[in-house]
């Protein structure tokens, strides 16, 4: 599986209320309303900057703060095809896998917000088109691009009726 889209470059420690800002809980109910305001209170031009396919790129800790779990599902919502970070916060993680979000962990330093990138799971390569490099991760699992591709935990169970992934 390849995605390709533009980077937009964040921090470290991008808690999940800079993601899915605490004002705006009464919103959970709708989460469509909700994704338009992702990362609102780290950038507030993301939501209406980003295209479908784009990526969020971070430092360390992306994720971290309480389990709120709209925090990976409206920045799926919006659009973002992968999260790409040098850490995640566990908790984050965990909610992100089961709603089918990529996260990718890997260096970002070099990569610029603006920047054209090709992602290849299957071969663990991000491509910089636009500066001509390329980073390098730990190839994802074929069980992490099952649950990818079914939309995550909850839709493969829907999907299979059962535990088995391989």
């Amino acid at each position: 599986m390849e995605y390709k889209g533009k980077a937009f470059k964040f921090g470290d420690n991008i808690s999940t209320d800079h993601i899915a800002p605490g004002r705006l809980f009464h919103l959970r109910s709708n989460l469509e309303e909700f994704a338009k305001h992702v990362l609102e209170d780290a950038d507030e031009t993301f939501a209406s900057r980003m295209k479908k396919g784009d990526f969020v790129v971070a430092g360390n800790n992306f994720g971290l703060g309480s389990s709120r779990e709209h925090a990976p599902q409206i920045i799926k919502i919006a659009g973002v095809s992968a999260v790409l970070a040098k850490s995640f916060a566990r908790i984050f993680y965990r909610n992100a896998i089961n709603i089918g979000l990529l996260l990718i962990e890997c260096d970002t330093d070099k990569i610029n917000d603006g920047d054209e990138l090709e992602i290849d799971i299957k071969k663990g390569v991000v491509k910089d088109i636009t500066q001509g490099t390329e980073i390098t991760f730990s190839p994802l699992p074929d069980v992490m691009i099952k649950l990818l591709h079914d939309g995550g935990l909850i839709e493969h169970l829907k999907k299979h009726g059962d535990f088995e992934l391989v």
